[in-house]
């Protein structure tokens, strides 16, 4: 069994205190601390997409193992590995193209395999799609690996709209909302079905083994998450979200036992009371954006989501997680704490971090 920080009893604290805390038991943030000690090469990609076809997943997982080993976990941190393929992988199995970039940043995007008309895309389950098989074939190596010892995440497989425009174009999907509601309903509800036959899959693969779910950001139960997304929403109207996006939510929703919503920029707050609404959505991850501030700094933003009945998973640095716990009390947050690559290194800085966040926390 491959060597790590993290042991059997260390996995048995996290499914008790994670399960209080879906529970809405828990009177105090989960805070999820991790520091990695500095590897030597092979670097590795953010992006899975950038390694060849031709390499094995059986090499490919070599890679990750030494960062896992060389991770300590601290507070409610866990072994977490994400499959990543990109944002809106689903897109790549049901036949859109694949672009991937490893120099000089990584990046990964989705492209149409041709120029169609709305009225006449169709989108179907494809077993034999080499991007399907690769993600499946890895999921299940990683799984083998660990056996349980990591949580191993769903790959992104993305909203229903941002799968959608990866066939269409953006542009030419928000005309089309216009000009031919009854296709875009039609493609969402295909969409959606396909989404939880692509989600199903790989739980079948994951949740066995390893004792649970996760997603792309570090949220874990026993059942089944996710963390939903429509980064498309940012572009449309609350009226247009309402019809094109929140069934699709909804139905996910209902199909998963503890579903998140990844709430990506200040251009998807006027759909916010409509997530709220969910009976079964869980929480709301808040992602301000780039050149916003940083998400301790949206205080009535926070408060709401948390007055609103929903869990809240933020990603903040040290001093805006104190910020938040001093002005909102812990209770029912997610703490991912963002730091330097050389800090927490140390166990006893760790430790007294967290002392004094739950210090504070006490206090407010």
């Amino acid at each position: 069994m491959p060597k790590m920080n993290f042991t059997t009893q260390d996995w048995e604290r996290i499914e008790q205190d994670n399960m209080a805390w879906w529970a809405g038991e828990l009177d105090h943030p989960l805070v999820y601390l991790a520091a990695t000690e500095p590897l030597p090469p092979p670097a590795r990609f953010d992006f899975l997409t950038n390694y060849p076809l031709s390499m094995s997943v059986e090499e490919i997982v070599d890679h990750y193992e030494q960062a896992i080993a060389a991770t300590h976990y601290y507070g409610d941190a866990f072994p977490w590995w994400w499959i990543n393929f990109g944002p809106g992988m689903a897109a790549g199995f049901l036949g859109a193209r694949v672009n991937s970039v490893a120099e000089p940043s990584e990046t990964v995007w989705f492209t149409p395999p041709g120029k169609v008309d709305i009225r006449q895309l169709e989108l179907h389950y494809d077993a034999e799609n080499a991007w399907w098989k690769r993600v499946k074939a890895l999921t299940a190596a990683a799984v083998e690996r660990w056996q349980g010892q990591v949580a191993i995440s769903h790959t992104d497989l993305g909203g229903n709209l941002d799968v959608l425009a990866s066939f269409h174009g953006s542009d030419d999907l928000l005309f089309d909302l216009v000009d031919h509601p009854q296709e875009v309903d039609r493609l969402v509800k295909g969409v959606t079905g396909l989404w939880l036959r692509y989600y199903t899959e790989l739980d079948a693969i994951i949740r066995p083994t390893c004792r649970g779910t996760s997603t792309w950001a570090p949220l874990w139960t026993t059942g089944q998450t996710y963390m939903l997304q429509s980064d498309f929403c940012y572009m449309i109207s609350p009226a247009m979200f309402e019809r094109f996006v929140l069934p699709d939510l909804s139905d996910l929703c209902d199909a998963l036992d503890y579903a998140f919503y990844h709430l990506d920029g200040k251009g998807e707050i006027p759909h916010l009371d409509m997530l709220l609404g969910l009976a079964r959505l869980r929480g709301i991850q808040w992602i301000p954006g780039d050149g916003q501030p940083t998400p301790d700094q949206w205080l009535p933003l926070l408060k709401r989501i948390r007055d609103g009945g929903k869990l809240c998973q933020v990603f903040v640095c040290p001093e805006g997680a104190r910020r938040i716990v001093k002005n909102l009390g812990g209770k029912g947050f997610l703490l991912v704490i963002d730091h330097e690559e050389d800090e927490f290194l140390n166990p006893e800085d760790a430790q007294a971090f967290l002392k004094v966040l739950a210090q504070e926390d006490m206090a407010q």
